[in-house]
C-alpha cells in the first residue's frame, strides 16, 4: 500500500541546493523553461535540479523519500508521450553524464546516460560499428532516453533495439541502491541487500509461467514493436536474474529507477547501402508494397518508410528536398526502402530481387534507385524531418499530437484504412498525415488540433480513445516506439488485459512501492491523464511561431549549459505573451526582466540553432531584435563611428597598457583580477590571458609586379587594431602575413581608400541607421578599390565577411580562407609541417556554407588535422568574450580535453576574436589560418 506523500518541495529545494550548488531552480523562469519538452503536454515542475553525477542522484533520491516529493528524470526532452513531463521535481541528467568507453575493439560501448546517440555512433565510426537503436531524433536524443523508451527507429526494428543489444546496465533505485550488472561484486551485493525485490521478480515470473495463455500472449505481442507498458517479456525471455535486471529497465521510462550508464553490444555498420523510392497512386497500393517488402526479410530490406501524400506535400517547399517531390500527383504515396551489404555485387543483386518482387504493384511515376549517399540522403531528409516540418506548417495556435501504433504485418493494410477512417470521423483529414517505419508494421500519424477550441479538443480525445480500442482489437500496439508516457497510460490495461496489466502494476510496486518516481507515467489511476495539461499554443512572431519545441536545436547552442537553449527561449516568449493576453502583466514583466540576461545577453546570436532545426528557425533573431529595441547610447555609438581612427587608437592604447601592466603583474594575474571584478560587478570587462597586442602596422597598397592579379583587401577594424599574442614566434600583424602570401602568389594588394574610417557595420548592428551607414561607406570604398567590382574582395574576419556578404552585392566578397584556398594555395610551393592542427570553423562561415576552405588549407599544410567537435559555436561572439565571458567559458569547457585527446599542438581559425577565447581555453596557441599557410609555403 502506498505511503502518503508530504510534497514538501520547499525543504527538498533547500537541501538540494547544498548537494547541487547553483543548479537548483525554484524561480518561475527556470521551472517553466525546463518543463518544456517535445511532447504535447505542458507541465511546470515545482523544483528543477541539474544533477552532474550519480552520487548527487543518490542524495537527491534520499531527499525525495524524506520529503515525499515525486521526481522525474529528464534526458534531452525529445520524447513525445509526456514521460519526461513533471509538475513535481524535475531532475535533469544531461550535462554531467557524457563519458564513453569503447570496449572489445568496438564490439561494445559503455555510455553514460547523457551521451547523444549520434555521438556514440561517431565514437564507433573507426570500428565500422554503431549502436543498434536508430531513432529519428538520434542527433539530439540521449542514451538515457533511448534506453528508457526502448526507442527504435527506421532500421533497427525489433532486432537491434536496446532490448536486443543491451550488455549491462547501471541503475540507482528509489532507495539509493546502486546496481551495476557488469560488476559481479555489485550483483552479489544487490542479491543480498535487495533479496526482497529479487524474490518478488522471480515469484512474478513463476506466476506468469503458471498461466500458459498469458505466456503465449506476451510472446505474441512482443513479436512486433511494443512500448505499451513495461518490458514484461523480460520475465518470459530470461530465467537468470541478471538477464532479467538487464532488460527490465528498458522501456521503463524512468519509473523504476535512474539509469546512469548502459553498455551496448554494438552492431555492424554495413559498408554499402542502396535505397529505393517508389511512388504509388493509392495509399492501399503502398500498403501492399510494405507487406511484400516485410516478407523478404532483413537480408534484403533493413528499412522501409511509408509516406502519404500530405507527408510529401508538407516538405515540397524545402530547399533540401529533391525537385521531383514537388511535382508528384495529388494522392501519391511513396515507400523509401534501404538495403545493405558489405559486398557491392551482393547489394546489386538484392536490389534487383526487390525490384522484381514489387513489379506487379502499379506505380504512378518511375521509381528511383541509388547507391550514391548524397542522393539517397536527400530522400531520407524528407522522412527524418517529417514530424517537425509538417507540424511547423500547422495553423497558428494549434498543437502537434503525434501518435505511434503498430500492427501485425498481415493487418497493416487494415490498420492504415482504420487510421484514415478515424481522420474522417474526427475531422482531421485536412491536417492529418500518415507515415512510419512500415517494415515493422509501425505507423505514425500527426494531427494538429487547436486545443483552445472545445470541439477540436473533444475530437482529439475521441480519436485517441477510439484508436486505442481499435488497435487493441487488432492485437496491435497502442504505442510502438514512442513510449507509453501519459498519452496511453490509461489504455495499458485495455491493450494487455487484466492479468498482464497486473504484471505491469506489480513491477512498478516492486521497484517503487510509493510511486515516487515519475508518477502517472505507464501506470496511472487517472483515466483522463492523456488529455490533461495539453499545450495550447499561443501565437507569437511568425519567425518563431512554427517551433514545436522538438529540441533538435539544442546540441548546437553555446549557452545550453549556462542559461537557456533556443527551444527554451521561444517557449518563454510564448509564455510571456500568454501572461499578457490574460492580463497578468506583473508576472509577464518579471519574466521579461529575467529573460534579459538568460534569453538575450547570453545568446551568442550565432544562428547555429537554425542549422539543426528542420524548419530553419533562427532563434538568434529574438535576441537581436530585443537588443535593437533596448540599445542605449546611440549618440555615443554615432560618435565612435564618426571618429573611428581615434576609437581604434584608444583600443590599441588599452591593450598596450595591459601589456605594460603585464610586465609587473603578469598576464595571468591581470586575467584573474578582471575575472573577479566581472563576477562581482557584472559590468567590468574580463581580460583573457591571451589578450592581443596593439597592431601598429601601416597599411599601404602592395603592387609587386605589373601584370600581377589584383585583390582588394579589407582588413577589419579588429585586425587593424590588434595582432595575436599567443606565444608564437611570429609577431607580425595579420596584414603583414596576408601581404607576404599575396607577394608569393603574385597578387597585388589594394586597400580600400580611407580604410582607417571603415567598418563593416557588425559592431553597430544594434543601431540600424549606423549599421546601414557603415555598410554604405564600405560598399562605396570597395567599389572604388575594385574598379567597379572587377577585382575580388577578401575580408580577413569571418564574422565581418558574413555581415558584408549578406548586405553588399555589388562586388565579389570572399572570406579569408576561401580566398587563400582558391586564389593563393594553387600558386604556392607548400612544404607540410609536423604540427597537429585542430581547426575552428567559425559559426558564421558555417552558416553560409564556406567552412570547408579552412580545413582544406590545414590539410595542405599538415597530415594531422582535426576538427573541433565539442562545440558548434565558441560563444566569444565579439565583445561577449569580454563582457559575458561565462558564455565563452561554458561553450568551450571541453576544448582542452579535446585538444589532449588529439594531441593537437596548434589551433587555426579565421576569426581573430574567437582565437582569443580559443587559445585561453585550449591551452595551445590559436592563430589565423594565414599564419600557418605562410609558414608552410614558399
Amino acid at each position: 500500500m502506498k505511503a502518503p506523500l508530504r510534497y514538501d518541495f520547499s525543504s527538498f529545494a533547500t537541501e538540494a541546493a547544498t548537494i547541487c550548488p547553483d543548479r537548483v531552480f525554484t524561480d518561475f523562469l527556470h521551472r517553466y523553461a525546463y518543463g518544456v519538452d517535445a511532447s504535447c503536454y505542458s507541465y511546470v515542475p515545482e523544483v528543477v535540479v541539474k544533477a552532474n553525477n550519480e552520487a548527487e542522484v543518490v542524495r537527491l533520491l534520499e531527499l525525495a523519500n524524506r520529503y515525499g516529493t515525486p521526481v522525474t528524470f529528464r534526458a534531452a526532452g525529445t520524447s513525445l508521450s509526456g514521460q519526461a513531463s513533471s509538475d513535481n521535481v524535475l531532475i535533469v541528467a544531461n550535462d554531467g553524464f557524457k563519458q564513453m568507453e569503447v570496449l572489445d575493439g568496438g564490439k561494445a560501448l559503455r555510455c553514460d546516460c547523457g551521451v547523444i546517440g549520434s555521438d556514440a555512433n561517431e565514437k564507433l565510426l573507426p570500428y565500422g560499428r554503431k549502436i543498434g537503436p536508430d531513432p529519428a531524433t538520434i542527433a539530439s536524443a540521449l542514451v538515457g532516453g533511448i534506453f528508457n523508451n526502448n526507442s527504435s527507429g527506421m532500421c533497427c526494428g525489433t532486432v537491434e533495439n536496446s532490448y536486443q543489444t543491451v550488455k549491462s546496465v547501471r541503475v540507482v533505485l528509489v532507495d539509493g541502491t546502486i546496481l551495476d550488472t557488469s560488476d559481479p561484486a555489485s550483483v552479489k551485493s544487490f542479491l543480498t541487500s535487495r533479496a526482497d525485490l529479487v524474490k518478488g521478480l522471480l515469484d512474478l515470473r513463476q506466476w506468469i509461467f503458471d498461466d500458459p495463455e498469458l505466456v503465449e500472449l506476451i510472446q505474441r505481442k512482443f513479436k512486433i514493436k511494443n512500448t505499451t507498458g513495461y518490458s514484461i517479456n523480460t520475465l518470459v525471455d530470461f530465467e537468470d536474474i541478471v538477464d532479467i535486471l538487464n532488460h527490465i529497465f528498458i522501456g521503463s521510462e524512468g519509473t523504476l529507477g535512474f539509469v546512469s550508464e548502459v553498455v551496448y553490444n554494438t552492431v555492424e555498420d554495413k559498408k554499402f547501402k542502396a535505397c529505393g523510392l517508389v511512388f504509388y497512386k493509392e495509399l492501399s497500393d503502398a500498403s501492399r508494397a510494405v507487406v511484400t517488402l516485410a516478407n523478404m526479410g532483413r537480408k534484403y530490406v533493413v528499412s522501409a518508410e511509408m509516406m502519404d501524400y500530405l507527408s510529401l506535400k508538407s516538405v515540397q517547399n524545402l530547399e533540401q528536398v529533391p525537385d521531383f517531390v514537388r511535382g508528384v500527383p495529388e494522392g501519391t504515396s511513396c515507400i523509401l526502402f534501404q538495403s545493405e551489404s558489405n559486398n557491392e555485387q551482393e547489394l546489386a543483386e538484392q536490389v534487383e530481387y526487390i525490384k522484381n518482387q514489387l513489379k506487379d504493384i502499379p506505380t504512378i511515376i518511375p521509381s528511383l534507385y541509388s547507391t550514391d549517399p548524397a542522393e539517397y540522403n536527400s530522400w531520407w531528409y524528407i522522412r527524418k524531418g517529417l514530424l517537425p516540418i509538417a507540424a511547423g506548417q500547422r495553423k497558428s495556435g494549434s498543437t502537434v499530437i503525434t501518435e505511434d501504433v503498430c500492427f501485425k504485418i498481415e493487418d497493416f493494410v487494415k490498420g492504415i484504412e482504420m487510421i484514415t477512417e478515424l481522420f474522417h470521423t474526427y475531422d482531421f483529414m485536412d491536417n492529418g498525415i500518415i507515415f512510419g517505419h512500415a517494415l515493422s508494421g509501425n505507423v505514425h500519424f500527426i494531427i494538429t488540433p487547436d486545443l483552445n477550441d472545445p470541439r477540436e479538443r473533444d475530437n482529439f480525445s475521441g480519436l485517441v480513445k477510439e484508436m486505442a480500442e481499435r488497435v487493441a482489437a487488432l492485437e496491435g500496439s497502442i504505442k510502438a516506439e514512442h513510449g507509453t508516457g501519459r498519452m496511453v497510460a490509461p489504455f495499458v490495461e485495455l491493450e494487455w488485459g487484466v492479468k498482464a496489466y497486473q504484471v505491469n502494476r506489480r513491477i512498478k510496486e516492486l521497484f517503487d512501492p510509493n510511486y515516487l518516481i515519475n508518477p502517472d507515467v505507464i501506470i496511472t489511476d487517472d483515466p483522463d491523464v492523456y488529455k490533461k495539461n495539453l499545450k495550447a499554443m499561443v501565437a507569437i512572431d511568425p519567425l518563431f511561431n512554427m517551433c514545436i519545441e522538438c529540441g533538435f536545436c539544442e546540441k548546437n547552442c553555446p549557452s545550453k549549459n549556462i542559461t537557456l537553449t533556443p527551444r527554451q527561449r521561444i517557449s518563454l516568449v510564448r509564455e510571456e505573451t500568454r501572461l499578457r493576453q490574460e492580463g497578468k502583466h506583473a508576472e509577464a514583466d518579471a519574466l521579461a526582466e529575467g529573460y534579459q540576461y538568460y534569453g538575450v545577453d547570453t545568446c551568442a546570436a550565432c544562428s547555429m540553432c537554425s542549422m539543426l532545426c528542420p524548419l530553419g528557425i533562427d532563434t538568434a533573431q529574438i535576441a537581436l531584435s530585443v537588443r535593437k529595441v533596448t540599445a542605449k547610447g546611440h549618440g555615443i555609438a554615432e560618435a565612435i563611428y564618426d571618429n573611428f581612427p581615434a576609437t581604434l587608437a584608444a583600443a590599441r592604447m588599452g591593450v598596450t597598457l595591459g601589456g605594460a601592466a603585464g610586465k609587473v603583474l603578469t598576464q595571468k594575474l591581470i586575467s584573474k583580477i578582471t575575472k573577479g571584478a566581472h563576477e562581482l560587478t557584472g559590468i567590468t570587462p574580463y581580460a583573457p590571458t591571451t589578450l592581443p597586442k596593439a597592431n601598429r602596422h601601416t597599411l599601404k597598397n602592395q603592387r609587386n609586379t605589373v601584370g600581377n592579379d589584383n585583390v582588394v583587401y579589407f582588413s577589419t577594424c579588429a585586425n587593424r587594431a590588434f595582432k595575436p599574442n599567443q606565444g608564437q614566434k611570429d609577431t607580425r600583424s595579420l596584414q603583414q602575413v596576408m601581404e607576404n602570401l599575396c607577394k608569393k602568389a603574385n597578387y597585388n594588394v589594394i586597400y580600400p581608400p580611407h580604410i582607417e574610417n571603415l567598418c563593416c557595420g557588425l559592431s553597430f548592428e544594434n543601431y540600424e541607421d549606423i549599421d546601414k551607414r557603415a555598410l554604405r561607406d564600405l560598399e562605396n570604398a570597395l567599389l572604388e578599390a575594385s574598379c567597379g567590382g572587377v577585382y575580388p574582395v577578401v575580408i580577413d574576419h569571418s564574422a565581418c565577411f558574413s555581415h558584408a556578404l549578406k548586405h553588399i552585392k555589388s562586388v565579389t566578397i570572399l572570406d579569408v580562407s576561401e580566398f587563400l584556398y582558391t586564389h593563393i594555395v594553387p600558386r604556392l610551393d607548400i612544404v607540410k609541417c609536423k604540427e597537429r592542427v585542430i581547426v575552428h570553423k567559425q559559426c558564421k562561415i558555417k552558416k553560409v556554407g564556406k567552412e570547408k576552405y579552412i580545413e582544406l588549407i590545414a590539410r595542405a599544410c599538415t597530415d594531422q588535422v582535426f576538427n573541433i567537435k565539442s562545440f558548434a559555436c565558441c560563444g566569444f561572439a565579439g565583445q561577449k568574450g569580454f563582457f559575458t565571458p561565462e558564455l565563452n567559458h561554458s561553450a568551450t569547457r571541453d576544448l582542452g580535453d579535446e585538444v589532449k585527446e588529439y594531441g593537437a599542438t596548434l589551433g587555426v581559425s579565421s576569426s581573430s576574436t574567437c582565437e582569443i577565447g580559443l587559445g585561453e581555453r585550449a591551452g595551445i596557441p590559436f592563430i589565423g589560418i594565414a599564419y600557418l599557410l605562410d609558414a608552410c609555403s614558399k
